[in-house]
């Protein structure tokens, strides 16, 4: 596996492409990076192999195998080379979506000594040492220097709380070193999730395995992103875990998970609906249309919220046999809403926001200061750094209506802040993209598929590249 500690930094600037007119196109997305790193977790823990199709190919599901692989975890993996992503209307996409990409995971015993790169992921850093505390032997965990930053506390303390040995030295924070003996007691825990829901996803994922199963107790006052805990329960259940949560009728914010075997499983991985977020939202600033094939009819993933939003926010949208159909009116509303649930459609909510006719309030959603980088201040930074007019509240942002300029905008090593910066791009002339590679973290193609959408050649050395070389 190439090593992912620094790739893709790259400090290179993207012109993002203004929009000749209403955009017409259908937009092939891949695989949910959520539904992928998980379904790795959980077959990694599986009784018997299991296969992964169509799963995301990017740094972050990159780093969540090659580390299982240092674990000795199997994955073995077929390729088929991929074709053109985005169609334009009256076509079909060139090959559609890619089908024939499949991951095998084969689970074995856990064994140390190992080190896992978690680069700046979190669903690495936080879903694996509950992971390595079933390990025989020490795992120690590090990461790209952001990742220091991130805070995994909830996660440690809790591990201490069920038996497991972590030295981070008082951090609460990378690197540190999961001291596993091949079980965990497991057991009650009480943690404060309110800055990240992956701390509960993370030792429910792993708690089948432990002795005693366990009862993970949220005691913070805010819990964001239940759709993803949601999505946790679900492909659990799926794989034959037995779990209780608050929905079911138990207790607020408690969540039980059996100890007990797992089923390999095969599983098709749905496209990554927040990933579609920016084709979406550049036909509702162009007034056009896009066509995302494959969207699923009932799924846990926060992007299913783009439905209702940007509807809100003056466009209309269908979903039947051939996806999801959403369509501009040429104008752009702005909206009152509390993005707690679904944190991570923030940067290209507010990029959309700043292009509207009214003022928005995003509510809800203080935690991404604690996300790849501190969202709330880059946004605001960014957008006025284009002549826009943002505030940063306590929870929030508050974006009022006013005519943009060109100008660089900084991403700040944040996938999320790239493609927000092309929704900008599309209304906006002379906008520069720093570092539109990094969109490679969960969406290898972004830059191509931008160019395609917009019926572009591809520019040579645009970004992210499809890097077929790499391995799961």
């Amino acid at each position: 596996m190439t090593d992912q500690r620094t790739s893709p930094a790259d400090s290179a600037l993207w012109p993002a492409p203004s929009a000749p007119g209403r955009i017409e196109a259908t937009v092939t997305v891949p695989g949910s990076k959520s539904v992928t790193n998980r379904a790795l977790v959980l077959a990694a823990l599986s009784s018997e192999p299991g296969w992964l199709r169509r799963p995301l190919r990017s740094r972050d599901t990159l780093l969540m195998a090659g580390a299982l692989r240092t674990m000795g975890v199997q994955i073995e993996e077929t390729v088929s080379s991929a074709s053109s992503a985005v169609a334009h209307h009256g076509e079909h996409p060139a090959g559609g979506r890619p089908g024939g990409e499949a991951w095998r995971v084969i689970p074995t015993t856990l064994r140390g000594p190992a080190t896992v790169d978690v680069g700046n992921a979190g669903t690495v850093m936080r879903f694996l040492p509950p992971l390595a505390a079933l390990a025989e032997g020490p795992i120690r965990f590090d990461g790209d220097p952001r990742s220091y930053e991130r805070p995994l506390h909830g996660v440690i303390d809790a591990l201490r709380t069920l038996g497991a040995r972590v030295e981070d030295e008082g951090r609460g924070a990378l690197p540190m070193t999961v001291h596993g003996n091949g079980s965990l007691a497991g057991g009650p825990v009480e943690i404060d999730a309110s800055s990240s829901s992956q701390f509960v996803s993370a030792l429910l994922l792993s708690g089948p395995g432990f002795n005693q199963g366990v009862e993970v107790r949220h005691t913070g006052r805010t819990l964001p992103s239940m759709p993803h805990i949601r999505m946790t329960v679900d492909m659990l259940r799926a794989a034959g875990a037995q779990v209780d949560a608050p929905e079911d009728g138990g207790a607020p914010n408690v969540w039980r998970v059996t100890p007990g075997a797992l089923l390999g499983r095969d599983l098709t991985i749905e496209p990554d609906l927040s990933n579609a977020q920016p084709f979406l939202a550049a036909a509702l600033v162009t007034g056009g249309r896009v066509t995302v094939p494959d969207w699923p009819e009932h799924t846990t993933q926060p992007g299913d919220a783009l439905r209702e939003i940007f509807t809100a926010m003056g466009g209309s949208c269908v979903l039947d046999e051939r996806g999801l159909t959403f369509t501009g009116s040429g104008r752009i509303h702005g909206i009152d809403i509390d993005l707690g649930e679904v944190g991570e459609l923030t940067p290209g909510i507010a990029a959309v926001a700043a292009l509207a006719e009214g003022e928005s309030v995003l509510r809800g959603v203080g935690h991404l200061r604690l996300h790849e980088t501190d969202r709330l201040a880059a946004l605001v930074k960014e957008i006025n750094g284009l002549g826009g007019d943002v505030t940063e509240t306590e929870d929030g942002l508050r974006i009022r209506p006013r005519a943009l300029h060109g100008g660089v905008f900084h991403t700040y090593d944040d996938h999320r802040l790239a493609t927000a910066g092309a929704v900008l791009g599309l209304a906006v002339e002379g906008v520069e993209v720093e570092n539109v590679a990094t969109t490679y973290k969960t969406l290898p193609d972004f830059p191509q598929m931008w160019d395609e959408m917009l019926g572009l050649p591809a520019a040579a050395g645009a970004g992210a590249g499809t890097r077929a070389g790499e391995r799961a």
